[in-house]
């Protein structure tokens, strides 16, 4: 089968797994692209410091995406987030040494994002540091690495503008930038301090409260020191709309419970807010309006929208109308720098009533080829529709272009001149846009299609990384790779089994689909027997797979026929 053989886990269970361009070197350019004047400004927000919020309380901005909390105790210091990488983590570390040289006592983890959490072990570099989080954090941070890994994290890429150059990122809404690379190491340190309402504990001489607060996350931790009056909030609040619903994709952010989150976060009477994005706040008056603004600005658009949903009004007509009243619009903490309130409305009927709107129309609809070509025929041929794009692109109608382009690529993806139109349209969104996630998701896109930029997956995890991740996490993530057509007539049963760690999985192929059961068949097609850390290093490409199934697997029912089973699990690397 050669050395090309992939395994589904390769490439898709170890989701944590960076992308790089072809040439990792390379970047997209873009000469003289403009900027919204309001997004160049946001930048000042990101200015790399460490700033000191009160006395023993230390935040680091601009080091990467979030920010990261030193609270100094009486003899060492606890940690609160950990950045989004090993190296950005320990730069960051090296600044608070600058502050004081107390050990690390704690870390606290907010929530399982991976800007929070990717650098944990920098700080928490004994096993003896106590990580808390809420009791939900490490199954999040499992799906970190899910079955839709993939998608997301290419969507992640074009975002928040990873392989564009300097002039083209110019922020990334809530921080300077994602610190995240092809040479990016990921050091996850599994909480072993877990609550599920609230906990109140002490560490050197630091009383703190954390309070489970879903928002952004379900497993949201924010973190209250009574004695300081300081409430380091997480991501519930930083200077941009809200990400409501992220471009990136994410399942639906409940928005009822966000809102009464920050209803208890206002109650506590803070005098200074750290938000683990964007800088602090201080001033208990100036705090109370702000975070009043910021819960009136999430319930108005859930409630609005609902009130729309249930007058008929379909996910288009209520992009369209539903916009913040003026007072909460002008609020410097509701620009959508990152957040979109249209995109939030669209999330919020989703979220509610699903992907359908109402119309009958849309309960079937012509498949989108089907529908470019009698779009084409329309308009009277593809050459009249190419017609109608040049005059979109001359008239400035750049949304038009891209709809129009859809329907001609469609119909041949070859067309050069379509193409030439389609990157024009996308970059002149892109630099039009203060969003900074979509700016940065139109000029990747556009250099995708004319740079030749190819967002590949690349980088690795540390090996305890790996190791920690369960095992069921790996046979989830095969079965939404088993490729359909090539095992549309097999029937057959694989069993594996981990002396090691005590466990044992069975697949179960059956013409196309596949059943991963915990625990050992009784009668199996191949046994494959091997240690569970050696299975996981080999599918998160730390080992050659051709030498390790070689060397490191026990198998009966054949090796080439146990090779063949492995080369069914395929994902789709077209995105």
């Amino acid at each position: 089968m050669g050395k090309t053989i992939r395994f589904a886990g390769f490439l898709l269970v170890i989701g944590i797994f960076l992308f790089a361009c072809r040439n990792q070197a390379e970047r997209a350019s873009f000469e003289n692209i403009r900027t919204p004047e309001e997004l160049k400004n946001h930048s000042q927000e990101f200015k790399k410091r460490v700033e000191t919020v009160t006395d023993g309380v230390h935040v680091a901005i601009g080091f990467g995406l979030a920010n990261s909390v030193l609270l100094e105790g009486d003899d060492g210091v606890i940690v609160v987030d950990t950045l989004e990488s090993v190296e950005t983590a320990s730069e960051v570390r090296r600044a608070f040494l600058k502050i004081t040289k107390k050990p690390v006592r704690a870390v606290i983890l907010t929530h399982n994002h991976a800007d929070h959490v990717f650098g944990a072990s920098v700080f928490a570099d004994d096993p003896s540091i106590p990580v808390y989080a809420h009791e939900t954090t490490s199954s999040h941070i499992d799906r970190i690495v899910s079955v839709l890994r993939p998608i997301i994290t290419v969507r992640s890429m074009r975002m928040f503008g990873t392989y564009l150059d300097d002039e083209a990122i110019v922020n990334a809404g809530i921080g300077l930038r994602l610190n995240i690379h092809e040479n990016s190491t990921v050091g996850i340190v599994r909480p072993s301090r877990t609550f599920s309402s609230e906990l109140v504990d002490t560490v050197c001489g630091i009383r703190f409260h954390l309070i489970h607060l879903p928002g952004e996350t379900d497993d949201q931790v924010c973190v209250w020191l009574p004695d300081k009056k300081v409430l380091i909030a997480a991501d519930n609040i930083y200077k941009s709309f809200p990400n409501l619903y992220t471009i990136r994709g994410t399942r639906y952010r409940g928005l009822t419970q966000w809102i009464n989150s920050l209803e208890r976060m206002r109650d506590l009477g803070a005098e200074h807010l750290v938000p683990c994005h964007t800088g602090p706040v201080s001033g208990a008056e100036k705090i109370r309006r702000l975070l009043t603004d910021y819960r009136d600005a999430i319930a108005f658009v859930h409630d609005q929208t609902i009130r729309g949903m249930n007058l008929g009004l379909t996910p288009d007509e209520l992009a369209q109308t539903v916009r913040l009243p003026a007072h909460l619009a002008a609020s410097p903490y509701l620009q959508e720098f990152y957040g979109s309130v249209e995109w939030s409305v669209r999330a919020v009927y989703n979220g509610n009533l699903g992907w359908f709107d109402g119309n009958p129309t849309h309960l079937f609809p012509l498949p989108p080829k089907a529908r470019a070509q009698k779009t084409a025929d329309l308009a009277g041929g593809e050459d009249r529709l190419l017609d109608f794009a040049r005059n979109a692109l001359n008239d400035g109608d750049f949304q038009w272009v891209l709809e129009l382009t859809d329907h001609l690529l469609c119909l041949n993806p070859e067309n050069k001149e379509a193409v030439a139109l389609r990157v024009k349209a996308l970059t002149a969104l892109g630099e039009r846009q203060g969003n900074a996630n979509a700016r940065h998701y139109y000029l990747t896109c556009a250099a995708e299609l004319g740079q030749g930029l190819e967002i590949r997956r690349q980088g690795r995890p540390t090996p305890e990384t790996v190791h920690s991740l369960p095992l069921s996490r790996f046979f989830s993530s095969l079965a939404v790779n088993l490729d359909a057509e090539k095992s549309a007539e097999l029937v057959q049963t694989v069993c594996f089994v981990f002396p090691d760690s005590h466990e044992a999985y069975t697949v179960h192929i059956r013409k196309g689909v596949a059943e991963m059961v915990p625990g050992k068949a009784e009668h199996a097609d191949i046994t494959a027997t091997v240690d569970s850390r050696v299975f996981k290093e080999m599918l998160a490409e730390l080992r050659d797979p051709l030498a390790t199934i070689a060397t490191e697997f026990k198998i009966t029912g054949g090796r080439v026929a146990f090779l063949k089973f492995m080369a069914l699990f395929s994902p789709a690397y077209e995105v």
